[in-house]
């Protein structure tokens, strides 16, 4: 019973090619570059103003030379959010619920935004690692435990994407075998289950958006400490 619940989250194959490589080319496809010979209409104005609206609020708070993350927070931005909600429909994979996936995500960037701290402002991204005031005695304990939760950072990144979303879908799983199940022997209860798997339907799509969004946004927040 546990084998068949995650068999969603196995990477389907078709004469050996992985279709996660086709559903990552999904997002390019639904947010092509526009350029002088496209006719612009209502969803590519809409696409251009919500991209331009996230990317000013991602980006208010850094300095001029953060801001040529831009265009690689915004990318990631995009590529998550369309990933995590076509994975919603049915008969679909979820790229994004894979553990190596979302690690081979948070352990670059974070380390570029280290690397670049490191090299831009050396003394005051080593300073974050003692905060002012410190007592002497505990000075060698604190440098540990803020070096531990440093390295900690990128694996809490990409964790905390896979767990909610994993946990989202194995629980719209159970409720759809349970109504199913229930179908013929208590249509009444069948139906009080259909409205639960709608309602977790609405939050998994609410889920969807805010981990890219948190994620992409704590990016964001380490680099504000390095830049």
């Amino acid at each position: 019973m546990n084998s068949t619940f995650f068999d969603q989250f196995m990477s389907p194959q078709i004469l050996g090619i992985p279709l996660a490589i086709l559903a990552l080319l999904m997002p390019p496809i639904m947010f092509p570059t526009l350029n002088n010979r496209w006719l612009t209409n209502r969803l590519s104005t809409i696409q251009l103003w919500a991209i331009n609206l996230f990317t000013k609020q991602l980006m208010l708070p850094i300095n001029k030379m953060g801001h040529q993350w831009s265009i690689i927070l915004t990318s990631l931005m995009i590529m998550l959010l369309t990933t995590n909600l076509f994975g919603l429909l049915p008969y679909t994979f979820t790229p994004t619920t894979q553990l190596s996936m979302n690690m081979g995500m948070a352990i670059p960037m974070w380390l570029a935004m280290v690397l670049s701290g490191l090299r831009n402002q050396p003394t005051k991204s080593l300073g974050h690692l003692l905060p002012e005031g410190t007592p002497t005695l505990l000075t060698p304990t604190l440098i540990i435990i803020e070096t531990i939760s440093l390295f900690i950072r990128p694996l809490a990144l990409g964790v905390r994407l896979t767990a909610n979303l994993t946990a989202g879908h194995l629980l719209i799983q159970l409720t759809s075998t349970a109504t199913l199940s229930l179908l013929s022997t208590m249509p009444a209860l069948s139906m009080m289950t259909t409205v639960i798997l709608l309602l977790l339907t609405i939050l998994e799509l609410a889920v969807a958006m805010i981990q890219a969004y948190v994620f992409v946004l704590l990016l964001s927040l380490y680099l504000q400490e390095n830049v």
